[in-house]
């Protein structure tokens, strides 16, 4: 039955083949088990997306509670998450981006900026990603935002959907706001995880430019660097400029206006909420609610009917509830423990111990996703510093290296939104994670050792 079978249905398979045989075996306590087993059913169905992952996360949801495996607030968790409610009001101001006309003004101007050639289409829109990391504080506001600026510069340059510059516009916006933020202190939900745990447990909380100085270098900036040329070798295409691409702008309409001022006011409050302490949720939120007012009029019940990606916030909820059900059962704590007992930490062996400490922070975010892994592990620091011989500060931050770094799309919530925002599957998106995984792993992980050690923190 198998031997015909894509890869990927196989690997769906097996995914669930082996949960079932966990199910009934139950290797760990009833409890874990069980979680064990949805968490491999789920998250093979979500790598490999046999199924639409809406759907995965329905069935998700479903045999959570009839397995009984958590109670409703934990598996539905994730839609109780301020994440959701920043990804439904960022929905809302794509609509309004698209269909005001403002997102096609946007592109223009930047199509200017970045000249007419491919490469510098996608360094455009990566690097405007990246920036916009150190002005907002969410990647997922981040790509909600600049998705519509990008398909309208795809349109403005000629690439239709299902080209291969079309899939390259939405990479590089889909990893440029998220990936190499990651080395950004504020600017994704992971590291305030970390920052805030570390704060709690072992009150070390690094400031903004002891974090930015340890692993923007390597993890921001080389990253960045690497992902440009990736991204244009393995989808190469050649701009063809849509008829009247040059033609003037005309004036800008009201509603453009409107909305200009709308979104420039949600920019300066996203990037000062360390002054006034509202969540960036809110924000988006309430820039959702007055576009939906029937007197502003910029998104009507049609487009929020026909036009809003419901299934995007499922899937999100999904993920969140995941990774809410491995923490609470213990799996994950299980899972580091275990793992924890087989890696070669011992003093005075650096390099062996920065290789293991970023192993272990990748596996655990394959389980638990991204903002899971600093949930996991900062609790286990202690143990880690003291097998390892190095410093606490050393242990919490060497969590950065694993989830910076994700080997499958479906560990990062932003990343998923973002391909389903630009229309395009997450094959392609996998693809591009287990490249960067690739080079990251033997190539700029390396770098990042001798980084370290030049600043004397291994």
């Amino acid at each position: 039955m198998f031997g015909r079978l894509p890869l990927s249905r196989l690997v769906a398979w097996v995914a669930l083949v082996l949960g079932l045989t966990v199910l009934l075996v139950q290797p760990l306590p009833s409890g874990e088990s069980r979680a064990l087993a949805l968490t491999i059913a789920a998250i093979g169905l979500w790598a490999t997306s046999v199924i639409p992952e809406p759907i995965t996360a329905v069935f998700f949801f479903t045999m959570a509670m009839l397995l009984k495996v958590a109670p409703a607030s934990v598996v539905f968790s994730g839609f109780e998450s301020a994440a959701l409610w920043l990804i439904f009001g960022g929905l809302v101001m794509g609509v309004a981006v698209k269909s005001t006309g403002l997102g096609e003004r946007i592109a223009t101007r930047l199509g200017r900026a970045f000249g007419s050639s491919y490469w510098g289409v996608i360094t455009g829109v990566t690097v405007v990603g990246v920036a916009m990391g150190f002005l907002m504080p969410s990647s997922m506001g981040r790509a909600i935002l600049l998705m519509p600026i990008a398909l309208s510069l795809a349109a403005r340059y000629g690439f239709q959907p299902g080209s291969n510059g079309h899939l390259g516009v939405v990479l590089a916006a889909a990893f440029g706001c998220h990936v190499p933020t990651f080395a950004v202190l504020p600017a994704n939900v992971p590291n305030l995880v970390l920052v805030g745990a570390a704060e709690t447990l072992w009150h070390y909380s690094p400031s903004y430019g002891q974090y930015l100085l340890l692993h923007f270098p390597v993890l921001g900036f080389l990253k960045t660097a690497v992902m440009i040329p990736l991204i244009v070798w393995l989808w190469p295409d050649t701009p063809q400029p849509a008829a009247g691409a040059a033609r003037v702008l005309p004036a800008m309409r009201s509603s453009e206006r409107q909305l200009s001022v709308l979104l420039a006011a949600a920019l300066v409050l996203w990037a000062t909420d360390f002054l006034h302490h509202v969540s960036p949720a809110w924000i988006s939120m309430a820039a959702g609610a007055l576009l939906l007012l029937p007197g502003v009029g910029l998104v009507d019940r049609k487009a929020f009917n026909e036009q809003i990606n419901y299934g995007s916030l499922f899937y999100v909820a999904g993920i969140m509830g995941l990774g809410a059900l491995v923490d609470k059962s213990g799996l994950g704590a299980r899972l580091a423990a275990a793992i924890l007992e087989v890696l070669p930490l011992s003093p005075g062996a650096a390099a062996t111990n920065f290789a293991s400490l970023a192993t272990l922070s990748t596996v655990v975010s394959m389980l638990t996703t991204l903002p899971g892994a600093p949930a996991v592990l900062t609790p286990l620091a202690d143990q880690m510093a003291k097998a390892s011989g190095l410093p606490m500060e050393t242990v919490l931050m060497s969590q950065v290296l694993g989830f910076s770094n994700p080997v499958l799309p479906y560990e990062s919530a932003p990343l998923v939104v973002a391909m389903q925002l630009g229309g395009e599957s997450l094959g392609p998106a996998l693809r591009l994670c287990l490249w960067l995984a690739g080079i990251t792993i033997v190539v700029l992980l390396p770098l990042d050792f001798l980084w370290w050690r030049l600043l004397g923190w291994i």
